[in-house]
């Protein structure tokens, strides 16, 4: 049996990428995503593996540019790009710090301030958002020493073969959660892979 295929430990998988391997490997054709638009009328779906292909990746891409140990602002609508790129950092053992695009006409301050305090040194989103957000950047310095990319098209097979599996555990950091800030600067919370 190959060890890809093997969980964590007896009682299952250590952490997030066990998990997600886990059920790509046995479980790759079953939906693992659905998203419901308005809630309600099903728009896409995606399959485990695909999931899981997507997510290496993107792992792949931030393992090129010498991105594990780092933290990278996940700035995507919610949506099922968000779901893959929070794994495409696990991937590659970059802490992944979530928050919500800036809507339009409305400066960066909250993003900067998050940013900065996560100490993160890449932006991943969509090219939509991304093109919308490129002049609120122009105008916020900090923000500028930040490589943005967006992955949407960062999706394909080579890319997902040339993953390499990071050294995490369940103790690991996966991803800092921060506060909405409507009463203050925003506060992040830690949260590993356990």
């Amino acid at each position: 049996m190959h060890v890809d295929q093997l969980p964590g430990s007896f009682f299952g998988p250590s952490n997030l990428i066990e998990l997600l391997r886990h059920r790509a490997l046995h479980q790759g054709e079953d939906v693992g995503l659905r998203f419901l638009l308005d809630g309600e009328r099903e728009t896409t779906e995606w399959t485990y593996a695909e999931i899981d292909r997507r997510a290496r990746a993107i792992a792949a891409s931030l393992q090129a540019m010498g991105m594990e140990g780092e933290r990278a602002l996940l700035l995507y609508p919610s949506a099922l790009d968000f779901v893959v790129a929070f794994f495409g950092c696990l991937y590659a053992g970059v802490t992944a710090v979530p928050a919500y695009p800036p809507r339009r006409n409305r400066n960066m301050a909250r993003i900067d301030a998050i940013a900065n305090d996560a100490e993160a040194k890449i932006a991943l989103t969509t090219f939509e958002v991304l093109e919308r957000v490129q002049t609120m950047i122009a105008d916020t310095p900090a923000l500028q020493q930040i490589r943005w990319r967006s992955t949407d098209q960062w999706f394909e097979e080579e890319l997902a073969a040339q993953w390499r599996r990071p050294d995490v555990h369940g103790e690991t950091l996966a991803f800092l959660q921060y506060t909405s800030g409507s009463t203050g600067t925003p506060k992040g919370v830690m949260l590993n892979h356990a």
